[in-house]
């Protein structure tokens, strides 16, 4: 079998960078490799922090793209063989032509860990390949293992296998408790959620142990390694621990998420962008449209340029429409209602008031 490969993409946002950053520093043993998938309609801030990136850690950032042998970018090679379909949250081709193929293809069939930056304080699960080659790790997280490898280990079907695996680790003060929950088969009133999570309360490192036990009874690519760093973690990273990585590191925060003010009929407003992702991106807030028309006209008009008849990046409106002066008044308007109803959240960071839509989006995008 081939030496596992350890890989870290970056996607020009702020989780991914400091994960980046995180992982290279505090767990140097890994050997890991770097990469990033380029859709060639990237802001200018995406680019820019990679190069600090690369700077900072001495590393090179592998640039993958799909359609490599196409003279166009890989965004207009892709949109033109999809005749003209601009994507969309229900048909992110996208995602799937310029991320995870060529991810993927980057791979190919070697045993892989890839590293995500979803963080603590996140309640979704990020990308997980389908290849059986590629197994993913979250190490900002308390549980750091995929969704995929905890229902395995946890089904009733393994309750003796590990109650044996369970006798060769320490759960210290916890132990007996550890070994109860264990011995606990799930049902209607005991989920696996409620499983994992009290097992991760009684010692996170001891759990990891065991994961890593079991894991060496399976085809998982960690099956094969003799040790692996992150079972003695049990960080949990939240946004603010993000912000003080990339500003203490020097790499810097991507200036996209700055706030900006703004004035609307005496009332004041402030603004940014809320993602890394094509500066298009279709999961895009109206207000965030608006940044980018004040900030980036000629990109906002480049945007425009692909839309036509039925065929709009904004769900409903046209890019046009969206920067007629009564719309964008409206939406500013709106948008700062939106924000004084959510005034106790303090930060110079637009992210951070607007968690929900750090939520929305494709994880290949946007960790």
């Amino acid at each position: 079998m081939s030496k596992v490969r350890h890989v870290l993409g970056i996607s020009g946002g702020k989780d991914s960078a400091a994960l980046a950053i995180y992982v290279k520093t505090k767990y140097p043993s890994i050997n890991l490799e770097f990469y990033t998938c380029d859709t060639g309609k990237e802001l200018d801030e995406t680019y820019q922090l990679i190069k600090n990136l690369e700077i900072y850690l001495g590393i090179k950032i592998e640039l993958l793209q799909g359609a490599q042998n196409s003279s166009e970018d890989p965004f207009d090679h892709f949109l033109k063989m999809y005749g003209g379909f601009l994507p969309s949250s229900q048909a992110r081709w996208c995602t799937k032509k310029l991320k995870l193929e060529p991810f993927e293809n980057y791979v190919g069939t070697d045993p892989v860990i890839s590293y995500v930056g979803i963080r603590g304080d996140e309640e979704r699960e990020g990308y997980i390949s389908t290849k059986k080659n590629i197994q993913s790790i979250f190490p900002f997280r308390k549980n750091i293992w995929s969704q995929d490898v905890v229902q395995k280990m946890l089904s009733n079907q393994n309750i003796e296998q590990l109650i044996e695996m369970s006798s060769s680790i320490d759960f210290g003060k916890n132990q007996e408790k550890a070994l109860l929950t264990i011995t606990r088969k799930l049902d209607t009133s005991f989920t696996i959620d409620q499983k994992l999570n009290v097992l991760l309360d009684a010692n996170v490192k001891a759990f990891n142990h065991l994961v890593f036990d079991y894991l060496k009874t399976t085809d998982y690519p960690l099956a094969t390694e003799a040790t692996f760093p992150l079972l003695e973690n049990d960080e949990v990273l939240l946004r603010d621990d993000i912000f003080k990585i990339l500003k203490e590191s020097g790499v810097g925060v991507p200036a996209y998420y700055n706030k900006i003010d703004f004035e609307i009929n005496g009332k004041k407003g402030e603004y940014a962008r809320s993602r890394s992702g094509c500066f298009f991106c279709f999961f895009q807030q109206k207000i965030e449209w608006v940044w980018l028309y004040e900030q980036h006209k000629d990109l906002y008009l480049k945007a425009m340029e692909y839309e036509k008849d039925g065929y709009t990046w904004a769900q409903g409106e046209s890019l046009e429409d969206i920067i007629k002066p009564e719309r964008i008044e409206q939406i500013k308007e709106e948008y700062i209602k939106r924000m004084e109803r959510k005034s106790k959240v303090k930060s110079p960071y637009l992210v951070d008031i607007l968690d929900d839509a750090e939520g929305e989006g494709c994880a290949a995008c946007f960790i």
